[in-house]
């Protein structure tokens, strides 16, 4: 059964755009997993734009759903990881001047360090993923450094959605998308799970929702923007009333 990780790092920009209290992203945590969610994820990046240290903490200690915390592979973070155990650890790249994850993360670059990275993870216990492009040879490598889970990076899929005037049979949406189903398969055939995310909403999730194999897809930005008109157990009750819609018809 495909799964919803729904991340709520937007809800703690709201926050943050006044430094006040509010809105809690533990709130938050709480109505996703009412309306649906089977997962929360959060991303501590290094600069603290948006969640902070002690919502992951809070995170961990008063929500009782699967928490993946996005992070840059730092030693800062490791510790962080460490010591709080999610149930899961996506590795991303990070930069300081971006809106959000511009990009997939190039293992091909940096191996050895990735692979010490997640050893270090897996010794705690924690399931490991790495945030990739829909490439075979990222996938190959992630195998090798002992990932978990690759979850493809499917912003250019949803772009391609958008250009075309949201037809999901455009040749360009048709082309990433099969991108997608080929690097799919190839993370299954190699052992790992297969997950999906970065830009996808309630117009382009479906064409993806149905492809065979993936497991879980994480989807932020949409469900908070739409949870300001409906409200976030609504919201994240219609995405996955669409994901799972999708999967059932399958390809």
């Amino acid at each position: 059964m495909i799964e919803l990780g729904v991340n709520i790092d937007h809800v703690a920009t709201v926050r943050q755009a006044r430094l006040t209290y509010e809105p809690d992203p533990v709130w938050a945590a709480v109505e996703a997993h009412l309306g649906g969610a089977d997962g929360i994820t959060v991303h501590l990046r290094e600069d603290r734009r948006h969640i902070q240290d002690a919502d992951v903490r809070r995170l961990r200690d008063l929500t009782q759903v699967k928490l993946n915390l996005e992070m840059a592979a730092t030693d800062e973070m490791l510790a962080i990881a460490c010591s709080l155990k999610p149930e899961m650890a996506m590795l991303v790249p990070e930069g300081r001047h971006e809106v959000t994850t511009e990009g997939g993360l190039d293992i091909l670059a940096q191996e050895a360090r990735l692979k010490r990275v997640i050893t270090q993870l897996a010794d705690a216990g924690i399931v490991t993923s790495v945030f990739i492009a829909a490439e075979i040879a990222q996938i190959e490598a992630a195998a090798r450094i002992g990932a978990r889970v690759c979850e493809i990076h499917s912003g250019p899929y949803a772009h391609a959605f958008h250009a075309c005037g949201r037809d999901a049979e455009a040749p360009a949406v048709r082309a990433e998308l099969d991108k997608i189903r080929r690097c799919g398969k190839a993370v299954r055939d190699l052992g790992m799970r297969f997950n999906a995310g970065h830009a996808l909403n309630y117009y382009n999730v479906q064409p993806l929702a149905r492809l065979a194999g993936v497991r879980e897809l994480h989807i932020g930005h949409a469900i908070v923007s739409r949870s300001l008109f409906v409200g976030l157990r609504e919201a994240v009750r219609e995405m996955k009333a669409l994901m799972r819609e999708a999967a059932q018809a399958g390809e």
